[in-house]
């Protein structure tokens, strides 16, 4: 199929890389220019004529400015797969402005860190009617290890979030526990084997274990994204008149993690902030 992906970043030169694997005529495309095979440098160029067109970019904002640049290029026959994480609302508004071209719109965000992608081991979540959905089947299928349908435009947005918000949560919960550890001279060593025999290991912890042991941050998942998503899910919580208080404090941690200058590091880098207040 001809297939155009909009944003090379850490999941999307992934997917790119396993469909041009698979044999599909695959125009890359992304806001700065990349190195990259099938790169086009007109966003328009890539997008005209393709069958499906991967929307995989940082924010709301992003996803917008693409489909004001790519709207005259869309049309029936065409799918617009959107991977971008974003809150409901905004999924709205863009299925209206691509179905309004002809074309199909399917909700497509994922679950899966840039180790997952490049192993097609992505878990997607599916908003959109049924029919849409298989017609993305033959593309997703192959670069996934699950596709399960949400429910209607909207509903997977809304639990991408969710799990999400699990995460962050989760991970909060692994850095103040190591660190408090290794304030009290407990080894990483002693602590891992503990967690791994306790009720409360998790796959977080598994696949933060060896960055946290090295103390690398770079990123799998960076500290800027995962704050966007909570700040998403907070302001989903106001329209939904849904209390989250402890996203809440959650994401004020993660504010000060941003100001720190960590914004492009891996989210479980914010253990820092807790080793530095020791220090202080």
């Amino acid at each position: 199929m001809r297939i155009a992906v909009l944003g090379l970043g850490i999941i999307g030169s992934a997917w790119a890389s396993n469909l041009i694997a698979d044999g599909h005529e695959v125009r890359c495309w992304n806001r700065t220019v990349r190195k990259f095979p099938n790169y086009f440098a007109s966003i328009q160029d890539a997008v005209a004529g393709a069958q499906a067109v991967f929307i995989v970019v940082a924010d709301p904002p992003a996803v917008q400015a693409i489909l004001d640049q790519i709207q005259s290029q869309l049309g029936a026959g065409m799918q617009v797969i959107q991977s971008s994480t974003v809150s409901a609302q905004w999924t709205l508004r863009f299925a209206v402005l691509v179905q309004q071209t002809g074309a199909a719109y399917l909700e497509a965000p994922f679950t899966g860190s840039k180790l997952a992608a490049a192993q097609r081991q992505t878990v997607y979540y599916l908003g959109g009617d049924a029919e849409v959905i298989e017609i993305a089947r033959p593309i997703l299928e192959p670069i996934s290890s699950a596709l399960m349908h949400i429910g209607p435009l909207g509903s997977a947005s809304t639990l991408k979030l969710a799990m999400n918000m699990n995460v962050a949560g989760v991970a909060q919960s692994l850095c103040e526990s190591l660190a408090f550890c290794r304030a009290a001279g407990i080894s990483d060593e002693v602590y891992f084997g503990a967690l791994a025999r306790n009720a409360s290991r998790s796959g977080i912890a598994d696949l933060k274990e060896p960055k946290l042991r090295q103390h690398d941050y770079g990123a799998q998942f960076s500290l800027k994204h995962m704050a966007k998503d909570l700040r998403l899910a907070l302001e989903t919580a106001d329209e939904l008149a849904v209390s989250l208080e402890q996203i809440g404090h959650l994401k004020a941690i993660y504010d000060r993690g941003i100001a720190a200058g960590w914004s492009e590091d891996d989210f479980i880098g914010l253990i820092r902030m807790f080793e530095k207040k020791r220090e202080g």
